[in-house]
Order: structure tokens, then C-alpha cells, then sequence
């Protein structure tokens, strides 16, 4: 997924430098864009949301954004900590917008793939948001831990 993740990081880089459509493509991109501009009807028109729709359908193969949605639908925290379960789900929920696309979806989800006495301990509470279920569950992933080790001495 280098050109997916490539794409994102330049993104947010020409955010920053507020950069215009036309501004943003340069190098391989670049050249790739300009015959997709050729081919096109009326290039003046394509938009950076054109642009980035386009290239992920030619540099994002089918089969991978498939790959990586049940990646994504399948993912458990298992034996990692909260913190590694976070980001693995944050890198794959970018291919299952629709299971995320409100707040109570993210929560659902991230809650849902939880190991079991976390998810049971946080299930019963109401967060404002799932950054706050996330930080919730790494302050309990921790209370839980240093609770195991007193019990061993």
C-alpha cells in the first residue's frame, strides 16, 4: 500500500503548504497525470478530489483495497497492546469508510475487536468521542497490567 500511504503523507504536506489542483502533481505522478489530462475532455476541470480518485484506482489494485477491508473486518487486538491495536486499526479502517463514517461506528468497531475482559470492563460506558474509548482503554489495558503484577510478588 506504499502508493496509498505515499499519496496521504503528500496530502497532508501540500495542505500545509496550501497548495492549488494544479500545484500538487509533480515527478511520476506528474507524467501519469498529464496523459490522464490528454485523455480527458476538458483537463482545466479535474480537481485534486479527480486526481486522487484516479490514482488510487490505477495505483491501489482492486484486489488489495479487498485484502486490506477484511483485514480490516477481521482485525482483533489479540496478544498486542491497545496502542498497537490502534494503530493497526486506524491504518486499516481507511479502507472500510463505511464502517467508520460516524463516531458510534468507530467506537463499535474498535470496542468489537477488543480482547474480552477489556472490551467487558468498557462496554457499559458512554464516551464522547473514540479518541476518548482509545485512551479509556490503554489507562485500563495499564490499571489491568500493573493489577497482575502486584498480584506475582
Amino acid at each position: 500500500m506504499d502508493a496509498e500511504d505515499w499519496l496521504r503523507a503528500v496530502e497532508r504536506e501540500l495542505d500545509v503548504a496550501q497548495c492549488t489542483d494544479q500545484e500538487r502533481q509533480r515527478g511520476a505522478a506528474q507524467q501519469w497525470w498529464e496523459s490522464y489530462r490528454l485523455a480527458h475532455n476538458n483537463p482545466n476541470t479535474i480537481t485534486w478530489q479527480e486526481f486522487t480518485e484516479r490514482f488510487r484506482v490505477h495505483h491501489v489494485p482492486a484486489g488489495v483495497m479487498s485484502l486490506k477491508k477484511e483485514e480490516f473486518l477481521a482485525l482483533t487486538q489479540g496478544a498486542i497492546s491497545v496502542s498497537v491495536y490502534r494503530d493497526k486499526f486506524l491504518q486499516l479502517s481507511r479502507y472500510c469508510p463505511e464502517e467508520v463514517n460516524t463516531d458510534p461506528k468507530k467506537q463499535y468497531c474498535f470496542l468489537k475487536g477488543l480482547v474480552d475482559p477489556l472490551r467487558y470492563q468498557l462496554m457499559n460506558h458512554t464516551f464522547p468521542n473514540c479518541q476518548h474509548l482509545i485512551d479509556r482503554a490503554i489507562v485500563t489495558e495499564n490499571t489491568c497490567r500493573e493489577i497482575e503484577e502486584k498480584k506475582r510478588k
